[in-house]
Parts: C-alpha cells; sequence; structure tokens
C-alpha cells in the first residue's frame, strides 16, 4: 500500500526532473546564442581586416585607390556579373549581423531577467569599460554602418557639394570637413571598445581561456585587434584632416 507521503515525493521529484529538463534546454539556448555570436563577431572581423586594407590603398593615391574601388565590383568576371562579389559580401554580412543583433538582444533579456529574480547577483566591479559599453557601443556602430553606408555607397553625399563618381575625391572632400572626420573618428573608437571586448568574449565562449596564460592572451588579442583595425581606419581621416592625404 503507497504511503500518501510517497505520492508527494513523487510529484515534487517530477516536477524538479521538469525544471532540471528545463534549466538544462536553457543553458543549451545559451551557450549555441553566444556561439552565434561568437562566430557572427569573427565573420565581420575577417570583413573589417579587408576593409581597413582598402582604405589604406588610398595611401598609394587617386588612381591607385579608384583601380582598387572599381576592381572590387569587376571581381571574379566573367563568372560573376558586375558587383557580384560585393552582393555576396553584402549578403552574408545581412545574415551575420542579424544573427549577431538577435543573439545580443535574447542573451540581454535572459541578463535582466536573471537579475531582477530575487537570487542576488554578484556583480563584477573589476569589470572593463569596454565590457559594461559593449550594448551601447555595438549600437552606436549600426547607426555608424547606416551612416556610413548613405555617405559612401547608397546615397554618395559630399558634404562640399563636390564630385561624387570619384571615390578617392569623395574620400578626401569628406574628411576635409573637420565635423565628419570627427564623426568617424568617434565611430572608430566605439569601434575599437566593441573589439576589444568582443575578442576576449569570443575566446572565452570557444573555450579559449580555460587558463591564466590563455585568459592574458586573449586579453592582449582584444588589444592588438582592436588597435590595429580601429586605428588602421582612423588613420585615412586623420591623414586627410592634417594635409597628409590630399587631392
Amino acid at each position: 500500500m503507497r504511503h500518501p507521503g510517497d505520492t508527494v515525493d513523487l510529484v515534487a521529484t517530477q516536477l524538479s526532473n521538469r525544471t532540471l529538463v528545463k534549466g538544462s534546454r536553457s543553458t543549451r539556448s545559451t551557450i549555441a546564442l553566444k556561439i552565434t555570436m561568437a562566430v557572427s563577431g569573427l565573420v565581420f572581423l575577417g570583413y573589417l581586416v579587408l576593409h581597413m586594407y582598402g582604405n589604406l590603398k588610398v595611401f598609394a593615391g587617386h588612381d591607385a585607390f579608384n583601380e582598387y574601388a572599381h576592381h572590387l565590383r569587376e571581381f571574379g568576371a566573367p563568372m560573376l556579373p558586375y558587383e557580384g562579389l560585393l552582393w555576396i559580401v553584402r549578403v552574408a554580412l545581412i545574415v551575420a549581423l542579424v544573427a549577431h543583433v538577435w543573439s545580443a538582444l535574447v542573451l540581454t533579456a535572459r541578463a535582466r531577467k536573471a537579475r531582477s529574480s530575487k537570487y542576488s547577483v554578484k556583480k563584477n566591479i573589476a569589470s572593463s569599460l569596454s565590457s559594461r559599453t559593449m550594448r551601447w557601443g555595438g549600437l552606436a556602430i549600426f547607426i555608424f554602418v547606416v551612416w556610413h553606408l548613405l555617405h559612401f555607397t547608397v546615397g554618395k553625399v559630399n558634404p562640399t557639394g563636390g564630385e561624387t563618381n570619384d571615390p578617392y575625391n569623395l574620400l578626401v572632400d569628406s574628411f576635409g570637413e573637420w565635423w565628419m572626420a570627427v564623426i568617424y573618428l568617434l565611430a572608430m573608437f566605439a569601434l575599437g571598445m566593441h573589439l576589444h571586448h568582443g575578442v576576449w568574449s569570443a575566446s572565452q565562449t570557444l573555450g579559449l581561456t580555460n587558463s591564466a596564460r590563455s585568459r592574458a592572451n586573449a586579453k592582449r588579442a582584444g588589444w592588438v585587434v582592436a588597435i590595429v583595425i580601429a586605428g588602421g581606419f582612423a588613420l585615412v581621416p586623420l591623414s586627410v584632416l592634417f594635409g597628409i592625404v590630399t587631392k
């Protein structure tokens, strides 16, 4: 004969098992989202390296920069149509952007829900500025990307009223205006901060920070990537602003 207490224990056990299963699924989902953020971030990192390389062509002069810009549109011809490679890259970046932003929003919502629970959460008072500004920095970069596309790709706006069909002259005219240079430099600062923490976070997600030495290497890598990429991009507006690159 079953004792009434046995029934209560059985129900409690079943509820506990359901909670564990739900928690396990939630944990797996969180890990998957973090991996998605890390991988999509690496896609953006690869694109930034190539884009920075292209921007630095400006130091080779007018013809070299414009030839590079034109070659991108004809790359792969005749197998690819005009601007075929650019559209492949654009689609890949859009997919990566959607995955990156969606994962960030879901993880942020879960973090806020966890903080609002009855259990106290220990705050990391030693967290870096780049980690504390990660979400706002990401939003600032997104707004800048829209601005950048309208400026150089979609709208091609020359703030001096000059020509817009010459990539080199458009760049020099734009960054010759101090306020345009400042906008881009602030965006590069936000990018550097985002890259600094992003490299560390991706390394942690991919299991590359399992020892004190690997954690130190990940932090150094974050600084190197941030300085090289953000600094490389910043060189262009600074060089135009100070008259190193001219028409």
